[in-house]
């Protein structure tokens, strides 16, 4: 058996543009170490690290869970394993386990492709191809699905950052660093859900501590919800924007496909498994969209969606 191997993550990716730098990896086209001016925007990991708590991962062919891994889709009933014991869902798609195949990288970016593999819970033949590209103004993510069945494919995404709240604390110290910083999430609308996080309904987020659209410190703490009716811009795109004591300001967000956000702040996880930070994920849909219909994608035979996302960052 040769040692020359590469790291449990797979091939590194590193791609530079001016003051950012970032390392995607082969296993699961995860964005391991996003930095800005020398800083981690999002929590970094080692190549040989275990990817915990879905660090900087893209979650397809759906983000969240699925309630007790089934889901009916035009007239069909699918089951797909349970991965999540505790709350017996199916939770946070398939590419991430996979190496994903490289189909170009350059200085600046880095584009691979998965095919989903025959899975008799999710058996739709979709190609996904994710670019990873720094500009001036930062990561940009653009993620394609290309339906080459015959079928009707249900679709959804989110991306996964937990973005790093300057401290590198451990443990249940982190969500004294959290409550230090800002997250606005332009959202008029917070998810309610059950003992087991899947959704029951919606409710206006006035009056209450989901109401993040003033940019308030995040002593609201725990958050493991998601936010919809969301304020897109007039060019479509999205933003949360979240900001540290060092005044760096970071914004997550995504194109006119993003319909909710879902932040974590990791509140009472074991302490190896709690990033120095916030989770703000965009999302295509939220929680048991394969069920619900909410916000569920359908991609016809010989189709393709694509989501548009970004990570930025401004130190003030």
């Amino acid at each position: 058996m040769t040692k020359n191997i590469p790291p449990r993550t797979g091939q590194q990716y590193s791609i530079h543009y001016g003051d950012w730098a970032a390392v995607i990896t082969e296993l699961g086209a995860t964005m391991r170490k996003v930095t800005y001016q020398g800083k981690n925007v999002i929590v970094p990991l080692g190549p040989d690290d275990p990817v915990t708590c879905c660090h900087g991962q893209l979650l397809v062919p759906f983000p969240n869970r699925i309630e007790a891994g089934t889901y009916t889709f035009e007239g069909k009933t699918y089951t797909l394993p349970i991965d999540e014991h505790d709350r017996n869902t199916a939770i946070h798609g398939y590419g991430y386990r996979s190496y994903w195949k490289l189909e170009e990288l350059t200085e600046t970016s880095v584009t691979q492709s998965w095919r989903v593999p025959f899975l008799l819970g999710y058996p739709f033949d979709v190609i996904v191809t994710a670019k990873h590209e720094l500009d001036a103004d930062g990561l940009h993510i653009t993620v394609s699905a290309y339906n080459n069945g015959g079928d009707d494919a249900p679709w959804a995404l989110a991306i996964h950052p937990w973005l790093d709240n300057g401290f590198n604390g451990y443990g249940d110290e982190i969500d004294g660093h959290n409550a230090q910083c800002r997250l606005t999430v332009p959202a008029d609308t917070h998810v309610t859900v059950d003992e087991n996080l899947i959704p029951t309904g919606t409710e206006p987020v006035d009056g209450t501590k989901y109401d993040l659209r003033e940019h308030p410190l995040l002593t609201g703490q725990p958050f493991d919800d998601a936010w919809t009716d969301l304020h897109h811009d007039a060019d479509g795109t999205v933003t949360a924007t979240f900001t540290r004591p060092d005044g760096l300001e970071i914004k997550v967000g995504g194109d006119e496909t993003i319909t909710s956000f879902q932040v974590c702040t990791g509140t009472g996880f074991p302490a190896f498994q709690h990033p120095a930070g916030t989770a703000v994920e965009p999302q295509t849909a939220y929680a048991n969209a394969f069920n619900t219909g909410n916000d569920l994608i359908v991609i016809k035979p010989g189709e393709t969606s694509t989501t548009k996302l970004f990570i930025k960052a401004e130190q003030h």
